[in-house]
């Protein structure tokens, strides 16, 4: 199995690095990952400028590592279409340091990232944590290799995708897997203005909206405690997908319980 994986962190983040010792476990490993932060740059391409690559010493030993001097989604098409050689099985991208939860997924990279492979016809996977939380880091790095590992044994249809988010509690309180939809609004958006001296200036600032009321949605799961899975931009029948679901995911928080003992 060959898994690429991204982020929107940028390539020395503790959160891809984590994600990919894990993964290692099961796979082998290509990180093709922005050599900046790049948060919030959405589906952004860069078309109007070449881009540049360098191989980089990697965190874990042995793993196939580029920095680009690009958005998330450059990586990722810059990965597909000539850094990895052979066949590609899964791309993963993350772990987010912070939560991609209802309509957060239209401007996250990581969530972007992941869309190019979907886009591209590989099975992928978003996976956020809450940030600053190693804890929640490990418990979405061992989640994400289980299911990854599902996945290789029964293949995720080409046509859809999972949006990963682990709630910042401790793996024993986490109160279950749940797959969800997303949220109508997980923000606020607001702009604040200053003068510098010389002229005017802006901050865009997003705020976390109140907890989503649906208890069938992202917001409503992590904020009560539970990890919400959230197949996106899918085109098979509800029943159908249901199914394929609740196979993904069954006994999957057992078997993250055990992985961490």
């Amino acid at each position: 199995m060959k898994i690429l994986v991204t982020n929107d962190d940028g390539i020395t983040a503790d959160g891809l690095w984590i994600l990919v010792r894990e993964l290692t476990s099961i796979a082998k490993v290509v990180v093709v990952a922005p050599d900046r932060e790049q948060s919030a740059t959405g589906t952004a391409v860069t078309l109007w400028e070449p881009l540049r690559i360098k191989e980089v010493h990697p965190v874990v030993t042995g793993v196939e590592t580029y920095a680009v001097e690009g958005t998330p989604s450059d990586s990722v098409l810059l990965a597909l279409g000539s850094l990895v050689k052979g066949k590609i099985d899964l791309v993963v991208s993350g772990i987010n340091g912070g939560m991609n939860l209802g309509d957060d997924i239209y401007i996250s990279g990581t969530v972007s990232a992941a869309l190019q492979g979907y886009l591209h016809g590989y099975p992928a996977l978003a996976v956020s944590a809450e940030r600053d939380s190693e804890s929640g880091f490990q418990t979405a790095a061992n989640l994400a290799t289980i299911v990854a590992g599902r996945l290789n044994a029964s293949p995720l249809p080409a046509n859809l995708f999972l949006n990963i988010n682990v709630p910042n509690v401790p793996l024993s309180k986490i109160g279950r897997i749940q797959v969800t939809t997303l949220a109508n609004k997980s923000h606020i958006n607001t702009v604040t203005e200053g003068n510098d001296g010389k002229r005017n200036y802006y901050w865009l600032v997003r705020q976390r909206h109140d907890s989503s009321q649906n208890r069938k949605t992202d917001v409503w799961a992590v904020d009560h405690g539970n990890i919400s899975i959230t197949p996106l931009f899918f085109s098979l029948p509800t029943r159908k997908l249901s199914a394929l679901m609740n196979d993904l995911c069954s006994g999957l928080l057992e078997e993250l319980t055990g992985s961490a003992v």
